[in-house]
């Protein structure tokens, strides 16, 4: 188990690394396109289409990260008012709700992954790009930030535990 949770932190980290990667090229991409286009040259064709791409990976593949650091916007105005008992009943609701919510949302992207390439659907833009690239990265990051909440749900950490989260910044 313990090399199973390795495997899957040397994977969580190397999703964040792509993510500033990814970022990287996006903006080196337009800066070029800017440049080219103000010297009067015809820019590159796939631009907005690989940018946008881009700014899809870097969300999905930042997001299991983001929940594991506390990283992510949270509403804590109602669960401030809560005693200690109804804070734990109220927290693992949270975690169950949206273990459940990003399991449909891998599943569902799982389904629309596997239609694209079965049936050959195509993005097409200024340059075409297979659909089953929306969704390829779908199943992964959202069974990963399922594996977050898990985490949270079994109380291995507290998403509302902000100390930490603002230590670490």
């Amino acid at each position: 188990m313990v090399l199973l949770w390795r495997l899957y932190n040397v994977i969580l980290i190397a999703c964040v690394a792509l993510a500033g990667t990814l970022i990287g090229a996006g903006i080196l991409v337009v800066v070029v396109d800017v440049t080219i286009r103000a010297l009067g040259f015809q820019p590159f064709g796939f631009t907005v289409a690989f940018v946008e791409y881009v700014l899809l990976y870097f969300v999905l593949l930042a997001a299991p990260y983001l929940v594991r650091e506390k990283g992510h916007v949270t509403a804590e105005v109602l669960f401030a008012q809560l005693g200690p008992a109804s804070k734990r009943v109220c927290e693992k609701v949270v975690y169950s709700i949206c273990i459940v919510v990003s399991l449909i949302f891998a599943y569902q992207g799982g389904v629309l992954f596997d239609e694209a390439i079965r049936y050959g659907y195509m993005d097409e833009r200024s340059v075409d790009v297979p659909y089953w690239a929306l969704y390829v990265l779908f199943p992964l990051s959202f069974t990963m930030i399922a594996i977050e909440f898990l985490r949270y749900l079994l109380g291995f950490d507290s998403m509302y535990d902000r100390k930490e989260a603002q230590e670490s910044m």
